[in-house]
């Protein structure tokens, strides 16, 4: 397994010899506003340039979208993927959406399990926030507020968990008793709206990970591009440090783990 971090959520997971990327949002540096309500809506983002050229970000075998927030997918993404690429969402209405865009293989991943490539692909749910706090503003903002998390298991390789935009919650802490993953990878900028909620994961829920999942290598995600993030990858990093937390790398962008 070689997992690479490329910018905010958006990774390259090499399992199984298949090369899936994962939440794809592709603009140049800059191109987008800062979200209206984020705790720094007046923030232009994303904050970087990709590690990478476009063309090389889309060479892969499959696309995992957890969710079509905009700081997830974006046009460029639309543009730039071969149409018949394979296409994992989580619902019939993401299923709608990225179809509407001319993509030919859209499939929508369950609890149950999905096989692709001798990979069995497995749902998993979160709260994209306190569910009973976020749920209506997104609703308000005409923004889904469901987005899911994915198992990954093959023959050879470890079990991967991706949790994808959830605060640590009883889903999150159920799945990991149920999968026992070995690597595990959370998005953890701790981005909040103006009312200080939550939307993922802080340095407090990542150190709960790893103690409900003291078998796991932990790979933290979705760092330091959005307007409304509120934790940096070196104050996260100085957590780490300073609570003697084990195995919990926090990738820059462009560079690659294997396991």
């Amino acid at each position: 397994m070689k997992i690479t971090q490329i910018r905010n959520a958006t990774i390259w997971v090499e399992y199984h010899q298949t090369k899936i990327l994962v939440d794809p949002w592709l603009g140049p540096k800059e191109y987008m506003p800062g979200f209206a309500g984020a705790i720094h809506s007046e923030r232009r983002q994303p904050c970087t340039e990709l590690p990478f050229p476009m063309e090389q970000v889309v060479e892969a075998d499959a696309v995992i979208l957890t969710h079509v927030h905009p700081d997830h997918w974006d046009q460029y993404a639309e543009q730039s993927l071969r149409k018949n690429i394979p296409f994992f969402v989580q619902s019939e209405a993401d299923l709608s959406f990225i179809a509407s865009k001319g993509f030919k293989q859209v499939h929508i991943l369950s609890a149950e399990g999905t096989l692709f490539r001798e990979i069995s692909l497995y749902k998993t749910p979160g709260q994209h926030g306190e569910r009973e706090k976020i749920e209506p503003a997104c609703r308000q903002l005409g923004l889904p507020y469901e987005a899911m998390g994915v198992i990954m298991q093959a023959m050879g390789e470890k079990t991967l968990y991706l949790a994808g935009d959830t605060i640590f919650c009883a889903e999150v802490k159920k799945t990991l008793e149920r999968y026992r993953p070995e690597v595990i990878v959370v998005n953890a900028c701790a981005a909040r709206v103006e009312s200080g909620d939550r939307l993922i994961m802080d340095e407090q829920d990542v150190a709960h990970t790893s103690s409900n999942a003291p078998q796991a290598t932990i790979v933290v995600s979705h760092m330091d591009e959005v307007s409304h993030r509120s934790l940096s990858r070196q104050q996260l990093q100085t957590f780490v440090q300073e609570h003697k937390l084990p195995h919990i790398y926090i990738p820059a962008n462009g560079e690659s783990l294997v396991f």
